[in-house]
């Protein structure tokens, strides 16, 4: 709930900013940003504006995140994995129960997952799970499969 608030903030920012620009580039003589946004919001294409950002941000916990197994041991593969968040710009912040919780390194990056950028990863019987932020997790994942890959390629020569 918090996490589809936060996006329908965000998507409102990002229209009253697209707005403000478009206002720079072409100036509406006597008219300011709030009265174009004004006008927009009670015409029936700003309705629909808002019926949209309000679907998009309901929606996006469901897919904007993902579970992902992948088949390892962290405590055999924990160089590897603490690699692939290095490399994608994460840290370790804690671990606790076997869980540990990545955070991005960066603030900018933070902000610009709106600090929904934690990452876990967990052991489940054979399989890695990794639960995160889908277009970061997918960084983390895709930069671990290389290197879990080139271990064991390592292994079998």
């Amino acid at each position: 709930m918090i996490c589809a608030v936060k996006y329908f903030i965000a998507f409102c920012v990002l229209f009253v900013a697209i707005t403000w620009l478009s206002m720079l580039a072409q100036p509406i003589e006597g008219y300011t940003v709030w009265d174009v946004i004004e006008a927009t919001l009670r015409s029936d294409r700003g309705m629909w504006l808002m019926v949209a950002a309000v679907v998009l941000a309901a929606s996006y916990p469901r897919f904007g995140f993902l579970t992902r197994k992948m088949e390892g041991f962290i405590e055999e593969d924990r160089a590897e994995v603490e690699k692939a968040f290095a490399l994608t710009g994460y840290r370790l912040e804690s671990e606790e129960d076997g869980v540990m919780h990545f955070r991005a390194e960066s603030i900018v990056k933070r902000f610009l997952a709106l600090f929904e950028d934690e990452i876990t990863v967990s052991q489940y019987g054979q399989w890695i799970i990794i639960k995160g932020n889908r277009r970061q997790a997918a960084r983390v994942i895709y930069r671990l499969e290389m290197l879990l890959s080139q271990k064991r390629a390592g292994v079998e020569e």
